[in-house]
């Protein structure tokens, strides 16, 4: 028999519901503490389903830990994801459809999760040892020290403000403000020279989040690199925004056409019609970090002369608004970053058919006097080779990660050993 146990995660407990996924029927309900002795015995009460998995209502959240610790001890069922994560939103949906009323406690949260997992196939798995999880992190991390260098701007402006007459117009940036502060003479009292002292002081704040927000940046474009990505392929998507796509959406592959992932990004058109006039709007609802990112990409192609662009002016051109034509530009924008992600998810597949191919250009290249370059380049290429981490472009790439010196007739010789 087959179970879905839903959680319902609070900061001092833990409720749960055991269902019966061929049936529906509830089997058990359990309270657990939210400590280390609590999840020790939630997991010796679930041993008594051998067919299990699990529906951890906001993972990203409050069952964060819960759901990283299931993951991690091996909870699986063959082809299903072991621990999936439901949004509180849905599973509230869920709880007044089902019951016909909206009286709740932790039993019938725990119960409208399971419910909902049950009867969603496209809820996002948790793995915390998959790369989007790394670009999530990150990303995550580098909008908290951006925020953080606004706010510090900002208090450095309105200091400023107090020493400078008329204050400092247009953007300041920590070399604009440097400049500033050493023309500057305090004086009057101590008020003033305070002022002066603590402009300084948020002058080296800024400067010292200039240095990580840059550092995290090359770190982002290293492992946007690494996980071989074709998102910056496209106009408008460089590795900041790829690493935010990736780790916002996940697993592309429980989104089963383009359609579902314009629903999931909030680029799908509402109809609001009336009488005569036919309109569309875009609804509020959809992941709308995901929406941010396809929206300064369509607001970047909406400025430049790439088919982006041509797209936007030419809905202009038939009568609808700025917004209305950015909106349709937004979900073209959608459908392309769906194709890009399904792509890279396939491209491990197609690199196997591959690999033979790539082994024996590899040792005909060796045999005729070409010489490696590194243990570390090797192990990266083979790598590449099997799709683990960079895909294979083409073969001269492949040949400058492995090989020296370049001869003016390389290409030729390279051309010799198709994949």
């Amino acid at each position: 028999m087959k179970v879905l146990i839903g959680v319902d995660p609070h900061k001092a407990s833990l409720a749960v519901a055991a269902l019966d996924e061929a049936t529906g029927e509830l089997l058990e309900r359990a309270s657990f503490p939210q400590d280390r002795v609590g999840l020790r015995a939630l997991e010796r009460w679930a041993r008594r389903f051998p067919e299990r998995r699990w529906a951890v209502e906001n993972a990203g959240g409050l069952g964060r830990y819960l759901a990283v610790r299931l993951a991690g001890s091996g909870e699986s069922v063959v082809d299903v994801p072991p621990v999936v994560d439901v949004p509180p939103k849905l599973s509230a949906r869920v709880r007044v459809l089902s019951s016909g009323n909206a009286r709740k406690n932790d039993g019938v949260d725990a119960l409208a999760t399971a419910l909902a997992a049950s009867r969603n196939g496209r809820l996002a798995p948790v793995d915390p040892e998959d790369s989007s999880e790394v670009l999530r992190l990150l990303s995550e991390r580098r909008e908290d020290l951006v925020a953080e260098r606004t706010r510090a701007l900002n208090r450095l402006h309105g200091l400023l403000r107090d020493l400078v007459p008329g204050g400092v117009a247009r953007t300041l940036s920590a070399d604009r403000a440097g400049h500033i502060l050493r023309g500057i003479r305090a004086h009057g009292g101590p008020s003033a020279r305070l002022r002066r002292r603590l402009a300084s002081e948020m002058l080296r704040d800024v400067r010292t989040l200039d240095r990580k927000i840059a550092d995290l940046n090359g770190r982002i474009e290293a492992e946007v690199e690494a996980t071989g990505s074709t998102l910056t392929e496209i106009f408008g998507i460089g590795p900041i925004l790829a690493a935010r796509i990736i780790g916002t959406v996940g697993s592309v592959a429980r989104f089963p056409t383009k359609a579902h992932f314009a629903s999931y990004s909030g680029t799908a058109p509402l109809e609001a019609t009336s009488g005569e006039v036919v309109r569309h709007r875009l609804p509020l609802a959809g992941n709308r970090h995901l929406n941010y990112a396809l929206h300064m990409v369509a607001v970047c192609q909406a400025r430049s002369d790439t088919r982006g662009g041509t797209y936007y002016r030419k809905k202009m051109a038939e009568g609808k608004s700025r917004k209305e034509a950015l909106r349709c530009l937004k979900r073209r924008v959608s459908d392309a970053v769906y194709k890009s992600l399904v792509a890279d998810s396939q491209a491990p597949l197609r690199s196997v058919a591959w690999q033979r191919g790539a082994e024996n250009c590899v040792k005909k290249l060796s045999e005729k006097g070409y010489e490696q370059r590194s243990k570390r380049g090797f192990r990266r290429c083979r790598e590449a080779k099997m799709g683990l981490k960079v895909p294979l472009r083409c073969s001269v790439r492949l040949h400058r990660r492995l090989f020296r010196p370049f001869s003016d007739g390389f290409k030729a010789k390279f051309a010799e050993y198709p994949f």
